[in-house]
């Protein structure tokens, strides 16, 4: 046993813990994030040329079943000559599906985001590999034989399943496979749409759920790197052309407002459809194997009747944004395009969500133009600028992702007098889809499994907060050469100079940071055979992990974490002998509890103080 003051000559050598250096830290992070950026510039290529062969691959299905030649550019299905086999081609598409689910990963159904966002919740950010070749096969059949979807979902799913892979291959933290797998979303997306700045923002309100640079840099590089390769193999600029548009508001201001309202009210109708039709599915007496053959037949029949909803509809939607279909074509559209999303991807298939919104959104905003334009008697409303706005306002409102595609419409017009009503509109819409939904279409499949996302993004208070803010300034201390004996006595007796503290830091004659004891050392070693004889340094830790007054909190709880410790004696930077505070449990929680009260707590206004 090594005497009292062989201990205390061991504080010239400082017996504590102290905090890890912030220069060497700092390196590390810079390490760690130049290696993550070199990997998703990688992901980012290979996401973009992974999506311009699904948009091949899609082109060459719809164009050998609808058309019987060799094509691979994607075209509308109108001015087939296959008469009624319309109806039935979509359902070969939704068995093809079906059989690809059943017996490769059930993970291809539906349009692709909830799943990464699960991959990201649930299983840290990993993806199966068989999700990258089932997810864009399944999704060019469904598509190619008439589903009414985009590329989109099913490329940011296998982007993501891309750089997940990436992250599983090589040794990175889980963190670091969550920004592989949302560069890789993002990429695709960006090198869909050719729009890298709305991809960055989507990767973050969808999958990321932060706003950092070990993040924010990554995504950049990879939808840079995606876009460029989009401009090379697709063709400079957006994937849907718009021409010039009067956004003005003026006038317009009060119908912008209204048709707010409208697409918030769209957004909450589609997303209760397509969850109570997957429900109908899912009471059928069948194998899930049968249910996409069935919203196929469902898909078939409406295409019948308006075979503009079959296939991707990019060109229509090109149509409706730059004002060359007329009220009775619009219609049409939204409702039959929207009905047979519903059916077919209520079902279970494969395939993306935005596209389709797009033209629902569109068709009704030009609709509506249109409408108050015949009930006006005079042109007020543009609808090539409402066309727009619909597209953004419920595709927005409809994910929670309001942001992204403000700033999404904004990179396919670049119109800078576009942003104003842009931003009205998708507000509203979001402002009202927030109130009658409490999940949006994007995470109400996760919340009927038990996983709530949560998507408003907020400064952790333990970052804000210092130590010194929320720390005991006079905590209670325990001279070294005390008998551990004399402090059980004391503990027992309810001593109140100790207080209710489990951890008691223990200081020398000088009152110098020595080591540390609770109630726990206190007891196991009181149980041992020479525990009469111990003081409360023989019993305690002679090596305390410490804190500094000016550190963060989130870096003090992390480092009690680390040790799995409920407590640090905080002390001088200059000093780190001198004890200045303490921090237990209890104070971690009021600066917890402060950011609730700045949250519900109403203040006295200046009105209530007068009277």
């Amino acid at each position: 046993m090594l005497l009292l003051r062989d201990r205390l000559k061991a504080v010239e050598r400082l017996p504590v813990t102290m905090p890890s250096s912030s220069s060497a830290s700092a390196s590390a992070t810079g390490f760690r994030l130049g290696l993550v950026s070199c990997l998703t510039a990688i992901v980012g290529v290979a996401a973009a040329v992974v999506a311009y062969g699904l948009y091949l691959m899609i082109g060459l299905v719809g164009n050998l079943v609808y058309f019987q030649r060799w094509d691979t550019s994607i075209r509308t299905m109108v001015g087939n000559h296959l008469g009624l086999l319309v109806i039935v081609i979509p359902a070969v598409g939704g068995l093809l599906v079906g059989l690809m689910a059943k017996y490769g990963t059930s993970k291809i159904r539906g349009h692709g985001i909830p799943e990464a966002m699960e991959a990201v919740l649930t299983n840290k950010s990993r993806i199966a590999p068989r999700v990258a070749l089932f997810k864009p096969l399944s999704a060019a059949i469904a598509t190619g034989t008439g589903g009414p979807f985009g590329a989109e979902g099913p490329i940011i799913q296998t982007g993501g399943a891309l750089g997940s892979i990436v992250g599983q291959v090589l040794r990175v933290t889980a963190a670091e496979r969550k920004v592989l797998l949302a560069s890789g979303a993002a990429a695709g997306m960006a090198a869909t749409f050719g729009t890298p700045i709305a991809a960055v923002i989507f990767a973050i309100e969808m999958l990321l759920f932060e706003f950092r640079a070990r993040s924010f840099i990554p995504l950049v590089i990879a939808s840079t790197l995606a876009t460029a390769i989009h401009a090379v193999l697709m063709g400079p600029g957006p994937m849907f052309t718009v021409g010039h548009v009067d956004f003005s508001l003026g006038m317009s201001l009060p119908f912008y407002v209204v048709f707010g309202v409208i697409c918030g009210l769209a957004a909450w109708a589609m997303s209760n459809i397509l969850y109570w039709v997957e429900d109908q599915f899912e009471r059928l007496p069948l194998d899930p194997m049968w249910w996409p053959m069935l919203g196929g037949l469902g898909l078939g029949l409406l295409g019948l009747i308006e075979p503009r909803i079959l296939g991707v509809g990019y060109d229509t939607i090109s149509a409706v944004l730059n004002g060359k279909l007329g009220l009775e074509d619009l219609a049409r559209l939204a409702f039959f395009k929207g009905a047979g999303l519903m059916v077919s991807l209520g079902s279970g298939t494969s395939g993306g969500l935005l596209a389709p919104m797009f033209l629902v959104g569109a068709a009704m905003g030009g609709a509506f133009a249109l409408i108050v334009n015949l009930a006006a008697g005079l042109t007020l409303l543009s609808p090539a600028a409402f066309a727009l706005v619909g597209m953004a306002a419920l595709f927005a409102a409809a994910s929670r992702s309001t942001f992204a595609f403000i700033i999404f419409a904004f990179e396919i017009t670049r119109d800078y007098d576009a942003i104003l009503p842009l931003m009205l509109v998708s507000v509203i819409a979001s402002g009202i889809a927030r109130w009658l939904m409490p999940h949006s279409i994007m995470t109400e499949k996760l919340a009927r499994r038990g996983l709530v996302v949560h998507h408003d993004y907020e400064v952790d208070v333990y970052q804000q907060v210092t130590v010194e803010q929320v720390m005991d300034r006079k905590p209670a201390t325990v001279p070294a050469d005390l008998p551990l004996s004399a402090l059980a006595d004391r503990i027992s007796a309810h001593d109140p100079a100790l207080g209710t503290r489990q951890g008691l830091p223990i200081v020398d004659k000088a009152g110098r940071l020595v080591g540390m004891i609770t109630r726990g050392d206190v007891v196991r070693r009181l149980n041992q055979a020479d525990g009469g004889s111990l003081t409360v340094l023989d019993a305690g830790s002679a090596e305390p992990v410490v804190a500094f007054p000016d550190e963060k909190l989130h870096d003090a709880v992390t480092r009690m974490l680390h040790h799995e410790i409920g407590r640090l004696p905080i002390v001088a930077r200059d000093e780190p002998t001198r004890l200045v505070g303490y921090l237990g449990r209890a104070a971690i929680l009021e600066a917890r509890l402060y950011r609730i009260g700045e949250e519900n707590e109403r203040e006295a206004g200046w009105l209530a103080q007068a009277s």
